[in-house]
């Protein structure tokens, strides 16, 4: 049973480190898709602003 107790710690630490991980790609994988799409409609946003300032002039 000595073999079963020295193996348990180091398995246990493996287990959490690799649910922090996936935790971590998730949450930045969202963060990445949030930003993405802010910078998009800020450019959108530009973009119209730009072809109406060109329309009014003609």
């Amino acid at each position: 049973m000595d073999y079963v107790s020295a193996i348990v710690p180091p398995l246990v630490m493996a287990i959490l480190f690799t649910c922090v991980i996936v935790t971590i790609v998730k949450h930045q994988g969202g963060a990445q898709a949030r930003e993405d799409a802010a910078v998009d409609a800020a450019f959108s946003k530009a973009e119209a602003a730009r072809q109406a300032a060109g329309d009014g002039d003609r």
